[in-house]
């Protein structure tokens, strides 16, 4: 019998994008053929999100669109959504099948099963375990850069987010386990790894800086990247620790949601902004001109005029590198949801707007900070920008730089750690290298 042609869909965090790969991986090893989402194919899979009331409906308009272009092909709904909205998933006559977060490394087991005919066991479970669901990879969809997931769940329950509810309670994977994944994916070539997870600075099997220290001494790793940390976590011990490591990457993403003290305490955040200001000086303390990034909320319930102005002298004050900002989204099942003082849409994209004209002129600001200098860069891709083809590449810092291909004359650098001197802007946000020796 021929195996069945597989398309798929990922959407949200970097989790779920390490989770896909597995999901991927054991059904290419069994035979099936992964085919692109906008064919014809015989299963459709979409990795849902619930982050964001505008996750759900995404989530929700790739299943239908999935279903329509295959009306007799087997939608198949995993993932956050389906565990946040269990009841609008079942119901929606476009999901043929839909499976919760902790059995999607059962992904394939279950698809053969359903083919089979054979009656199974709710797909879903609504508490999830408490034991961390052991999935691992050989290879990534990325082909320099490998995410690694280190951990699942939280036990923070801020007050305007689903992840707990829909990924349970903080667990992490065995060191052991992680290590192993990473060496066999070093010998398959990848050089860059981040660690990524629902809340990775509850990492409980050891210490998050034991593993860090453990994954520096294998030999191949080129570069180590964290994914998103608590400030309080940035003790100085962290910080001077992390800076003595050969291969650990200088850029740190610090969730703040806020800058403003009282707006912090609704959101149940575990730190002021003095604690994560603290966390931010430490780091710069410890390394050379270290990239921060963050998360901002505006718009969030009862935020006055006052206490976002808190937050965008804060946010100045910090200088970031880079600042995600997103308008509050309402979350049914949230504490926030039920908040009085509700701020309307007007206010929060004025606030968003002003965050952005903020971010903009700093983010230009350290990237500038390195013209002039030579740098270190892995590159990844070809891509054409305003008409010139460029071979892409991020710094160590997680800044984009760019060579113009024809400098290389067809040279292949993808993948390549290369050393050269930034002379200046391609666009505002990719700085222009000229090579100088390789690695």
């Amino acid at each position: 019998m021929n195996k069945k042609t597989v398309a798929y869909h990922n959407l949200g965090c970097k989790v779920n994008a390490y989770e896909m790969d597995a999901m991927l991986q054991a059904l290419r090893q069994k035979g099936y053929e992964i085919v692109p989402f906008e064919e014809k194919a015989d299963i459709y899979i979409v990795n849902t999100c619930t982050v964001t009331n505008i996750a759900d409906r995404k989530s929700r308009q790739m299943l239908h669109k999935a279903k329509k272009t295959n009306p007799e092909g087997i939608v198949v709904a995993v993932g956050c959504y389906v565990q946040s909205d269990t009841q609008a998933v079942e119901a929606d006559k476009s999901v043929d099948l839909i499976i919760g977060n902790n059995k999607k490394k059962d992904l394939l087991q279950i698809l053969e099963n359903y083919f089979d005919g054979v009656q199974q066991e709710s797909v879903i479970d609504i508490n999830h375990t408490l034991e961390y669901e052991e999935m691992k990879l050989t290879a990534t969809q990325e082909h320099t850069r490998a995410y690694i997931k280190i951990q699942d769940g939280c036990n923070q329950f801020c007050t305007y987010c689903m992840i707990p509810y829909a990924r349970g309670r903080a667990r992490s994977r065995q060191q052991s386990d992680i290590l192993e994944e990473i060496k066999g994916l070093v010998n398959a070539g990848y050089k860059e790894f981040v660690l990524t997870g629902i809340h990775i600075s509850s990492y409980g099997a050891g210490s998050l800086l034991e593993l860090i220290e453990e994954i520096d001494v294998i030999e191949g790793v080129e570069r180590i990247r964290l994914g998103s940390l608590e400030p309080r976590i940035v003790t100085a011990e962290f910080a001077d620790r992390l800076s003595r490591l050969k291969h650990i990457c200088p850029h740190f993403h610090l969730s703040l949601q806020s800058g403003c003290e009282s707006v912090l305490k609704r959101m149940n955040r575990h730190y002021t902004p003095a604690e994560y200001m603290d966390g931010v000086k430490r780091l710069r303390a410890a390394f050379d001109h270290p990239a921060i990034t963050t998360d901002v909320i505006v718009g969030f319930p009862g935020e006055t005029d006052e206490e976002f102005a808190q937050t965008a002298a804060f946010v100045k004050e910090v200088n970031f590198y880079e600042m995600h900002i997103f308008k509050y989204s309402k979350r049914k099942g949230t504490k926030a949801a039920v908040m009085p003082n509700q701020v309307p849409e007007p206010v929060k994209a004025r606030r968003s707007t002003l965050l952005q004209e903020i971010e903009n002129a700093d983010s230009k600001k350290f990237r500038a900070h390195y013209i002039g200098e030579e740098v270190e860069v892995l590159f990844e891709e070809q891509k054409e920008i305003d008409g010139t083809m460029y071979d892409i590449g991020h710094t160590r810092e997680y800044v984009k730089v760019a060579v113009d291909s024809k400098i290389i004359n067809g040279q292949v650098i993808e993948n390549k750690l290369l050393r050269g001197k930034i002379v200046g802007f391609v666009n505002a946000e990719v700085l222009q290298m000229e090579l100088s020796e390789e690695k």
